[in-house]
């Protein structure tokens, strides 16, 4: 692993490790701005209405995605799960076009460009590939492996055939002088 890397993970788990501890210790506090994000996904999802539970869920989410990546363990798909509980959250929590007052709606603001560049982070973190390929290239060069296998099985069994053709009228040729 580069010595960004194992400095940059950390950094950017962090926020959702401390987050994450807070909405788990604090649930009830979270739990009214996170209402009528819950009401409108927790149906289409199917989860419980409740959402101090819902709350906890993401906070658990959060503490262990974020330690995975703090550690550099399952680092893009900790990443991705980070990510998943950063755009309810965001929403939730930083609606800056509802604010009135013109210092909160700049401090709300501020709050939801900074979720935004942690996003950007996530989904770099989520395809990083640390140089080695990634799936889709992996599934390529498993795909023309195997087709090249099946390519060569077709052309060693049409040998096979051949050497069995040849092998079979040369045995009946001997039995044809055998018997004459």
């Amino acid at each position: 692993m580069s010595v960004v890397r194992r400095i940059a993970r950390p950094l950017l788990a962090s926020m959702f490790v401390v987050g994450g501890v807070d909405q788990l210790k604090h649930p009830s506090a979270k739990a009214g701005t996170a209402r009528p994000v819950v009401e409108k996904v927790a149906p289409l999802l199917r989860l419980p209405a409740d959402t101090e539970l819902l709350v906890r869920a993401n906070g658990v989410a959060m503490v262990g995605a974020g330690a995975l990546l703090a550690m550099g363990r399952f680092p893009r798909v900790s990443a991705t799960v980070l990510a998943a509980t950063l755009v309810p959250t965001t929403l939730a929590a930083h609606q800056y076009w509802r604010e009135d007052d013109e210092t909160v709606r700049a401090q709300q603001r501020v709050q939801f460009l900074k979720n935004l560049g942690l996003l950007g982070g996530l989904l770099l973190a989520a395809v990083d590939t640390e140089g080695r390929p990634g799936l889709a290239y992996r599934a390529h060069l498993a795909s023309e492996s195997v087709q090249r296998a099946a390519r060569t099985t077709r052309r060693e069994a049409r040998h096979v055939v051949h050497e069995a053709t040849t092998e079979a009228k040369l045995k009946a040729a001997q039995a044809q002088h055998a018997f004459s």
